[in-house]
């Protein structure tokens, strides 16, 4: 399964969702007419998508069998994964692409080898992609967020197989 998105809470009162989807474009979740859905790490459960459209940087999702707000606050916190061979395949240049939800819990280091964080989730702006990368201070357990922009001269190298992407950022922008 790929996360690809999580539900935030109700939309409105006839039992519609409100979901951040991790996709590139913000409508893309809704290509899925079948869900799964867990909460943290429970079990996946298959779950149908009867209606949905776009709401600013969010979506506005019915799902079958959900009828009014309070059974949809109910699936607020949510995890939204879809299978990985539910995917198209994809063509890059020639050569083998990736989608954003590939890069979520990539760990970011940047040129000097110093590590920023790991990516959890990325910001589509207009002018360019972010990725938001988060780190957890060890001595006082604040996690820090940085916003890193997602343009040719800053991402210098994205490794999958590693699960790391090597930026020219500094540690203390």
């Amino acid at each position: 399964m790929v996360v690809m998105g999580h539900i935030i809470g109700a939309f409105g009162i006839l039992g519609w969702i409100k979901v951040m989807p991790y996709t590139e474009h913000i409508d893309n979740l809704l290509d899925y007419s079948v869900w799964w859905l867990r909460r943290n790490e429970g079990e996946w459960r298959e779950v149908e998508i009867t209606n949905g459209h776009a709401a600013g940087h969010t979506l506005a999702v019915k799902l079958k069998n959900c009828t009014d707000r309070n059974e949809a606050i109910e699936y607020k916190g949510m995890q939204i994964a879809v299978p990985r061979d539910h995917f198209p395949d994809l063509l890059e240049s020639g050569k083998e692409g990736y989608y954003w939800s590939d890069l979520i819990g990539s760990e970011v280091i940047n040129i000097q080898g110093e590590k920023l964080g790991k990516v959890t989730g990325l910001l589509e702006t207009g002018a360019n992609d972010i990725l938001q990368v988060h780190n957890t201070d060890s001595l006082n357990k604040k996690t820090k967020e940085r916003l890193i922009p997602y343009i040719e001269p800053v991402i210098k190298e994205i490794d999958l197989a590693s699960s790391r992407i090597i930026v020219d950022w500094g540690l203390d922008y």
